[in-house]
């Protein structure tokens, strides 16, 4: 069991969906296991009066003028209209969709803070921790852990809400990267971790 203090308490915590999207959700093994997996946490922490947000990646047409080095920039503009804003793909996958009231940002980079206004709304909100939970591990994961860290939330990362399509860096990430900034947690423990404060 994930020992935290003080516990976490759920009208300051925010379950963070990424990129839980219908192109992404579709590239990674045993996707409905995680979308499942995925709503279930979202159940547990609206139940317990926790918030949830969701970040997903998606590109406008001005969006589309990336700087020549851009890495990013030569993944997107490669796959076509995949990324863009009005494509299927980039839709919040069904089984997990915003309700009124979540938070939803959209992202023009891997992290889920440096293209958004996320920190502003949930300072807003009056939000401390972030659940974690998205594909992929090695991408907006890593990133956001590492955006939210030194942000001074207090970060815990959903292990089995989160995939990459390498299953070692994603267990190297887990069990070695992760815990130096936050708590590692499973959907099993996160009832017993919320507290209605």
């Amino acid at each position: 069991m994930t020992e935290l203090s003080p516990p976490l308490e759920a009208a300051h915590t925010m379950l963070l969906v990424m990129d839980y999207q219908a192109g992404i959700v579709a590239r990674v093994p045993e996707a409905d296991l995680l979308v499942e997996r995925a709503r279930a946490a979202i159940d547990t922490v609206r139940d317990w009066g926790g918030q949830v947000g969701y970040v997903r990646v998606a590109f406008e047409d001005d969006d589309f003028d990336f700087p020549e080095s851009s890495r990013m920039g030569a993944a997107v503009t490669g796959s076509g209209r995949a990324f863009h804003a009005d494509s299927e793909t980039t839709a919040i996958d069904g089984r997990v969709a915003p309700v009124d009231g979540d938070v939803v940002v959209r992202k023009t980079r891997v992290g889920a803070f440096s293209t958004t206004d996320l920190h502003d709304r949930l300072q807003d909100l009056g939000v401390d921790t972030l659940v974690l939970a998205g594909i992929s591990t090695s991408g907006v994961v890593l990133s956001t852990v590492i955006e939210a860290h030194d942000l001074d939330y207090r970060v815990l990362v959903l292990a089995d809400g989160c995939a990459d399509t390498d299953a070692e860096v994603h267990a190297f990430l887990l069990e070695r990267i992760f815990p130096r900034r936050g708590a590692v947690l499973t959907l099993a423990e996160l009832p017993a971790l919320l507290s209605r404060g």
